[in-house]
């Protein structure tokens, strides 16, 4: 069926071996051998890079036996002694630009000399560890750059394809365009329509034999098919020349003025860097989809990265290679096809230098045009729609816009500079634009703030503040995250000018933090108990922050319940009662994310047996019970903290859900699953699902328990909620949701067969069947994917979701659903101090496996 994957008995921990003093030395350990899946994964990396890289050379206009070097030194050096062991290096399409413009001005050797100078660069940087602050450029000029690269590709290599020979700017290529394309060269037009179309059908073909031959690259069989294909026909075309490697060009003395030198070397130095970090981040990504290879590989050391690039660069440019740099698609095709480790990676290099010394005459018989096509779809790709989406959506569409533009008309360096400077007045107008609103309803006065309070904004303000008039009830709503002294200080002389008269302020933001101060009346009293206010300092905890348990001060005078300033703790202590606190209010939104302590259960209320969603107080875990005894502490009325969670939601959560919450009101409730899970209060289902109102039946209970049919003994709270889940509102899913730790399976390990029956004992008789279960050596055990159970009590938790979920089976409503195909049935283990979730798969095995969620890629 499906599976948690520990095993009965932890693996024997191997003994340590002692070398004895006077006994021989101890055989040297056999060197580690080279998987299978590294082997075949750098034959997969080996059959793209191969053509990649000539392409990539002829686009430059560097000697195409560059493209070689650069793709063997960028596997064999920085698959050595790079930080991201799955990243592939070699030449990449984000630098044929800025070295096709460096060839032409500078020649080929002493653009060789400027790869070196780069590359010492990248070692300089790497030794001083600032890695991560090349993270800090912005994606939007990223991505404009690797799109107006692609657009200067794609244009270059168009003439190529048509027949012709390229320009040296992009300006020339378009406008030397329309010549071009009157005066095709069919031959070349044809191999290169061949090679597209073998690159656009490859990855899309049907069916088994199509997943069988989608194992071959697409760029090698576009090339493959277009060189057969020309060699067949006979066609006279200008072909790849290999000339050999005694007449090989390697770097020189640098040549050229100063500083026209050291621009190139910091253009080198800056799009290797930038596009090798981010590819290692992309890498560490698709590597985290694989929970058994995240283990194996660990994250990327960025410092050690560079370094390796440097390295690489130095040696490549050394032995006349192109500049090397991490290449997307090479890094992502080597962890799909199942690389294990670096071997993958420095295997692809050998299996290049292999191939450029023993395939030459195979290579030759390449058509150019076929490359240059091959390139100008890597070209065409730079250019992302998903990329556009995304910086459109952040409203950074704009710094991509001018980055690229600058890139494709004045060059890399400048349009990077040019989408720094845009990205800097795009962040400066966002800080400086505040929008300041106001208006009356039912004599209530309304301030709306809109953006950062900075200084700039005070003038604006304070004319909005006195539109207030004196002794008028004043609400101002501060929607920002950033408030500076000035705006402080003005906002807090209001206020005070305000009340003096006789009127009311309150201050409310998207934050506790942003609040200056309580509803206060005339005199200082809290507008709805009219007790004495405490100081604002009596809890600096924010709800919107991340959970997080932390101490919350309270003074003596709200500890001793009167409200008087000095007055004695409850306790009699005299030092300030503290109360654990979790934030437990999620950002909710309009799209209906839910405060995450509001769940619904089958009725509308939050129980059922044990039902109650383990909440205190507040409406927050962890403070204290709702029942007018106290706090956690016994220092604090809980009553106090129910009301200022409830004010809390008022003031900040309703007025999000409110619109949400109506339409639910008027449509009634259609959720379409029905999620079956433990009372305990540190398992918030709405948080752990990323779920709001409307979308989940909840039901909980002592061990997410689900008793058979017939053995209710008068409780059939459990039933009816599946019952009226199944058949009214119809859910498409039933999920028991067990997690760690949990109380219920720990009282049952320790239970007494002859043990005084109390309700808990009595409803725990529904767990029984997992116990026996958990003892029955003919069935396997449950297990999690990738480690064994931590104790019994784990593994009990684990037998537990799988037992009831048979018991859910045995329903009569589900076992009709099943049979029809309206339903599924899932089993859900949440780990609490890993803060991870496991789902039991359906692989049709024997085994109960829980396999690890893993984190979606957020920019999808």
């Amino acid at each position: 069926m499906s599976a948690f994957v520990p095993t009965r008995a932890d693996e024997p921990s191997r003994e340590k071996r002692v070398h004895e003093p006077h006994s021989p030395p101890p055989t040297r350990p056999r060197r580690p051998r080279v998987e299978g899946a590294d082997l075949s994964a750098s034959i997969a990396v080996f059959l793209i890079a191969l053509p990649l890289s000539l392409g990539i050379a002829l686009a430059t206009g560097a000697p195409l036996q560059a493209g070689l070097v650069a793709a063997a030194v960028g596997g064999l050096v920085v698959g050595y002694l790079g930080g991201t062991p799955l990243q592939v290096s070699g030449p990449a399409a984000g630098l044929t630009v800025v070295t096709a413009e460096l060839i032409h001005q500078y020649g080929w050797r002493t653009t060789c000399a400027i790869t070196v100078l780069a590359g010492i660069a990248q070692l300089g940087l790497g030794f001083v560890r600032v890695a991560r602050s090349a993270l800090a450029v912005s994606p939007a000029i990223v991505h404009g750059m690797l799109a107006g690269i692609g657009v200067t590709i794609a244009v270059a290599q168009l003439h190529i394809v048509l027949g012709g020979t390229p320009h040296s700017s992009v300006l020339d290529n378009m406008r030397e365009l329309p010549a071009q394309l009157a005066g095709v060269h069919p031959a070349a037009l044809s191999v290169s329509v061949l090679t597209l179309a073998l690159l656009l059908i490859w990855p899309r073909l049907p069916g088994r034999p199509g997943r069988l031959l989608r194992k071959v690259p697409a760029p090698l069989v576009a090339v493959a098919g277009a060189s057969t294909t020309a060699s067949l026909a006979g066609l006279s075309l200008p072909k790849v020349d290999l000339p050999s490697w005694s007449s090989h060009a390697l770097a020189t003395l640098p040549e050229g003025p100063v500083l026209g030198l050291v621009a190139a070397v910091l253009t080198i130095t800056l799009v290797c860097s930038v596009q090798s970090l981010l590819g290692a981040v992309a890498v560490d990504k698709l590597v985290a989809t694989r929970p058994e290879l995240s283990a194996r590989v660990g994250r990327s050391d960025l410092d050690r990265e560079l370094l390796g690039q440097g390295a690489a660069n130095v040696v490549s440019g050394v032995l006349g290679g192109l500049p090397v740099a991490g290449v997307a698609v090479r890094s992502s095709a080597n962890v799909q096809a199942g690389a294990v480790s670096r071997n993958s990676t420095m295997l692809h290099g050998v299996l290049v230098v292999v191939a450029a010394l023993l395939m030459v005459p195979i290579l030759e018989l390449i058509p150019l045009a076929s490359l240059a096509a091959l390139v100008m779809a890597v070209g065409i790709q730079m250019v992302s729609l998903h990329h556009i989406r995304t910086v459109t959506r952040h409203r950074e569409v704009l710094v991509y816009a001018i980055t690229t533009l600058g890139v494709v008309f004045f060059g890399v360096l400048e349009g990077v500079t040019l989408g720094i400077a845009m990205a800097v007045a795009v962040a400066l107008h966002r800080l400086t634009r505040t929008r300041i609103t106001h208006d009356e309803k039912e004599g209530v006065h309304h301030v709306h703030v809109r953006g950062q309070l900075t200084f700039l904004a005070v003038p604006r303000l304070s004319r909005a503040l006195h539109l207030v008039p004196q002794g008028a009830h004043a609400v101002v709503e501060l929607d920002g995250s950033f408030m500076d002294h000035a705006a402080y200080e003005s906002l807090q002389d209001w206020q005070n000018t305000q009340t003096a008269h006789g009127g009311t302020v309150e201050l409310i933001g998207r934050r506790s933090g942003v609040r200056i101060g309580e509803p206060t009346g005339p005199a200082g009293l809290h507008l709805d108990t009219g007790t004495a206010m405490a100081d604002a300092a009596d809890c600096r905890c924010h709800p919107w922050t991340p959970w997080r348990n932390h101490q919350c001060e309270i003074p003596e005078s709200v500890a001793s319940g009167d409200g008087r300033p000095g007055a004695p703790p409850a306790t009699g202590s005299d030092e300030p009662a503290t109360v654990e606190r979790a934030q437990a209010l999620s950002a909710a939104g309009a799209t209906g994310t839910s405060d995450s302590t509001g769940e619904l259960d089958m009725a509308g209320g939050t129980g059922g047996i044990g039902g109650a969603e383990g909440l205190t107080g507040s409406g927050r875990p962890g403070e204290g019970p709702v029942d007018g005894s106290g706090g956690t502490d016994g220092s604090r009325p809980s009553g106090h903290q129910l009301a200022r969670g409830i004010s809390a939601f008022q003031r900040n959560t309703a007025p999000l859900v409110r619109g949400e919450l109506a339409r639910l009101a008027r449509e009634g409730q259609q959720p379409s699953q029905l999620f079956l899970t433990c009372a305990d209060s540190r398992v918030v289902t709405s948080m752990i699902t990323s779920s709001g109102p409307g979308d989940l039946f909840v039901v909980r209970n002592v061990g997410n328990l689900v008793p058979l049919p017939g053995q209710e003994s008068g409780d059939d709270s459990v039933a009816a909620a599946i019952e009226y889940a199944v058949d009214v509102l119809e859910v498409r899913s039933i999920t028991v949701c067990g997690h760690s730790g949990c109380g219920a399976m720990q009282a049952l390990l320790g239970s007494e067969p002859d043990g005084t029956q109390t309700p808990l004992r009595r409803w725990l008789r529904h767990a029984q069947p997992s116990l026996e279960r958990l003892s029955d050596e003919s069935r396997p055990w449950a297990r999690l994917a990738g480690r064994a159970p931590a104790d019994a009590v784990e593994q009990l938790c684990l037998t537990n979701v799988v037992q009831q979920l048979e018991h859910l089976r045995a329903h009569e409503s589900v076992a009709r659903a099943l049979r029809e195909g309206a339903l599924e049935l899932h089993g859900m283990y949440f780990h609490v101090g890993e803060a991870q979730a496991y789902l039991l798969a359906e692989e049709g095995g024997d085994d109960d496996v829980f396999d690890h969620v893993g984190v979606a890629d957020l920019s999808a």
